[in-house]
């Protein structure tokens, strides 16, 4: 009878210890929502970030003064190119210390293809987890969650690949 029972307790705790590392091991899987944000438009306009649902979405914060975030702007622009047609869709956010006529007269001499906001106040950038350095990426899936978040240049190579996955994904 004892036997029994130090085997039944054994059963027990181990069906525990399975379970309790089942569920931590779910929560580290669980990806975070992007945040409840807004971006302010170079035309005045002010988009939602739930208005890009449904689709897989690359939020792009940089600077005009940032040589890295300039020198990676080709290879964004050839990104949006290539994956929109298939649902994809990028937002470049400036940051706010820089200068919206910079902004602009860039926006214009590249001639981007994609959605391009100031964030003026800085809000937009503080709700992405208080970004401060540029480049900062942030991969949102079909559903609105935060997939891989990037400081500095990502590898384009792996990049593709993750959204290609990503778009081949229900919502």
């Amino acid at each position: 009878m004892k036997s029994l029972s130090k085997s039944l307790v054994a059963a027990v705790v181990l069906v525990v210890v399975a379970i309790g590392g089942y569920l931590g091991w779910s929560a580290l899987d669980q990806k975070p929502a992007a945040p409840d944000a807004s971006f302010s438009l170079l035309d005045g306009k002010t988009v939602d970030l739930s208005a890009y649902r449904g689709k897989v979405l690359l939020v792009n914060f940089w600077a005009t003064s940032c040589t890295t975030c300039v020198g990676e702007m080709p290879d964004l622009v050839k990104t949006y190119d290539q994956l929109n047609p298939k649902g994809f869709d990028l937002v470049a956010v400036a940051m706010s210390y820089d200068n919206p006529a910079f902004v602009r007269n860039f926006v214009q001499q590249r001639q981007l293809p994609f959605t391009v906001a100031f964030d003026a106040s800085g809000q937009t950038a503080k709700a992405f987890k208080d970004v401060r350095l540029t480049p900062t990426s942030f991969l949102i899936d079909k559903s609105g969650h935060i997939v891989k978040q990037y400081v500095g240049t990502p590898d384009f190579a792996e990049l593709h690949q993750l959204i290609d996955n990503l778009l081949a994904q229900k919502a």
